[in-house]
């Protein structure tokens, strides 16, 4: 049997048989044919983290793309929530965006209270699922700098 005549064996992983590098493989994947798709991607990861002492109690990541900032996480230990550090973090990740030459800014949550508190950041909710997950609704939305083109 000659190399091109010989079959490879073709076989379905699932769940745990599944590495984590393939999913990480998987994941690139999508991204890299995405880029592929348009002209011009600029993706930066962009972070903001506040320490008190060595200990991390609030920060941000996500990545800034297209002059647009797209928020992954903002987290606020819990120890800490209530006494504005989200939104200072948040205010952080924009400032950084900004000096970027970002227009927009693109957050998503499940939970009302902080679409809520978005809101009141300056974003305006530009789609809603309900019951996106048991219970929650999923909210996207948008803060706009400058209007694109």
């Amino acid at each position: 049997m000659t190399a091109s005549t010989r079959t490879v064996s073709r076989e379905w992983r699932r769940e745990g048989a599944v590495s984590q590098a393939d999913l990480d493989a998987i994941r690139d994947g999508v991204i890299t044919h995405g880029r592929q798709q348009t002209q011009g991607s600029d993706a930066r990861d962009i972070a903001v983290a506040l320490y008190e002492g060595d200990a991390l109690i609030a920060g941000g990541f996500g990545r800034t793309e297209f002059q647009r900032l797209y928020v992954s996480y903002l987290w606020v230990d819990a120890d800490h929530r209530g006494q504005g550090l989200g939104g200072d973090c948040l205010r952080q990740l924009e400032a950084l965006a900004l000096q970027r030459g970002c227009v927009d800014a693109l957050i998503e949550t499940l939970l009302d209270e902080v679409a809520e508190l978005y809101e009141h950041l300056g974003y305006a909710c530009i789609s809603h699922v309900h019951d996106f997950v048991p219970g929650f609704t999923r909210h996207t939305l948008l803060k706009v700098w400058q209007a694109r083109d």
